[in-house]
């Protein structure tokens, strides 16, 4: 039992998640909360990559389920979270040996990073998407300078710097220097003088535009899956474009549940049609009619699991080539049974087992029962034990100092 789950609750999963499940939630938050998408929850941005962080990392992640965040910065981890953006760069761009890894991270604007749902019909038929968005581009204006020619002065504010130092008293006698980007110029050292400034960008250097994309999602893509348009990214002067990258999100479908290249489905039959034999249409994610037979005297046994090749999922750049369509026969069996079918049925079906019963056997009733009941009562019972052992141990730790 986890001592506190401020970090799951954050993501949005339970403790003892797969990794899986961590990263795709990570995923959706991070694209969701991102500064580029949403300017104002930086905070929010910040929490979700320290949550991931801790939580992706085994040694961390025992450290916190053990003892929560305060275990975390006893032990020397919680003090050194990596930036949230590096994080983020390094899930959505494969670490930092990528396009915008190494010398190039300089000469090149950011990434904005789009998140696009899809129905899982568009990703096994493909499908044309249009995107409309805001970007930067430069003001046409005055060709990204921002004012007339020689209107760039140094900034008064920094002199020149970029930055800003700031004194702060911690005690007496303790002093600390804050260094942050000037506000003024942010950070470029230089200024355009107020009355020069360009009238389309107010001395920004580049507008806002719409930009409208088509984004071709082809057969066999998968959930997660990267598109990139090179080069469409914010447009900055002396900078070379960033790109966009639109990152596809895989609706949950109501029938079919996709695995690799298989699809999987889950059929309810009745017990009639388990024991005599049944026929049944499958509608496809193409519209297609599949029409499924089993044969009288053929038992469907409950959980069943039969497959049909090359109906699954087309592979990606190999639209041709299709996986499994996995059925699972879930059987419906009747509540009760009207008394008077019962002999008819007997006869009808294999004999049962006689049974010796002994004489001094007793009689006991059979009661409902819910695993997954029983199973959060046994979780319940565990944390209060745990939260017991926990202050009886502090109690005795607290005697022996005295």
């Amino acid at each position: 039992m986890v001592k506190e789950t401020k970090f799951y609750d954050i993501l949005g999963v339970k403790p003892g998640c797969s990794q899986d499940d961590l990263k795709k939630a990570y995923r959706k938050l991070a694209l969701k909360y991102h500064p580029d998408k949403n300017p104002n929850e930086g905070e929010k941005f910040k929490q979700i990559s320290q949550a991931y962080e801790v939580l992706s990392d085994p040694e961390k992640k025992k450290i916190y389920d053990q003892g929560g965040e305060q275990a975390l910065k006893e032990g020397g981890s919680g003090g050194g979270f990596s930036s949230p953006m590096d994080l983020f760069d390094m899930f959505f761009s494969g670490g930092f040996g990528g396009p915008r890894g190494g010398g190039r991270r300089e000469r090149r604007g950011k990434d904005v990073v789009h998140q696009l749902t899809v129905t899982l019909e568009e990703l096994y038929k493909g499908a044309v998407r249009k995107l409309a968005l805001q970007k930067n581009v430069i003001c046409d204006k005055c060709e990204g300078r921002g004012g007339k020619k020689g209107a760039v002065e140094q900034c008064p504010t920094c002199r020149g710097s970029g930055m800003q130092v700031q004194v702060r008293q911690l005690g007496p006698g303790m002093l600390q220097q804050i260094q942050t980007v000037c506000p003024d110029c942010r950070g470029q050292g230089e200024r355009i003088n107020p009355k020069d400034r360009c009238k389309q960008c107010q001395g920004k250097k580049v507008i806002r535009d719409r930009k409208v994309l088509e984004v071709h999602i082809d057969k066999g893509m998968t959930d997660g899956q990267k598109i990139i348009f090179n080069g469409e990214g914010d447009q900055e002067p002396e900078l070379e474009p960033g790109d966009i990258i639109i990152v596809l999100d895989e609706k949950e479908h109501p029938v079919y549940k996709r695995s690799g290249n298989d699809l999987i489905l889950r059929m309810e039959i009745q017990l009639v049609e388990a024991l005599c034999g049944f026929q049944k249409a499958i509608k496809t994610l193409d519209d297609r009619d599949l029409v499924i037979t089993a044969m009288p005297g053929e038992v469907i046994k409950h959980g069943d699991v039969k497959c049909i090749l090359s109906e699954g999922m087309p592979q990606y750049k190999n639209p041709f080539e299709k996986g499994r369509l996995i059925v699972q026969f879930w059987v419906q069996f009747p509540k009760t049974l009207p008394p008077e079918i019962i002999p008819a049925l007997e006869n009808a079906l294999p004999p049962r087992q006689e049974c010796m019963i002994p004489d001094t056997a007793e009689e006991v009733t059979l009661v409902e029962f819910d695993p997954e009941k029983e199973a959060r009562k046994r979780q319940h019972r565990q944390a209060y034990e745990e939260d017991d052992e926990m202050q009886g141990s502090g109690q005795r730790v607290q005697c022996a100092t005295n």
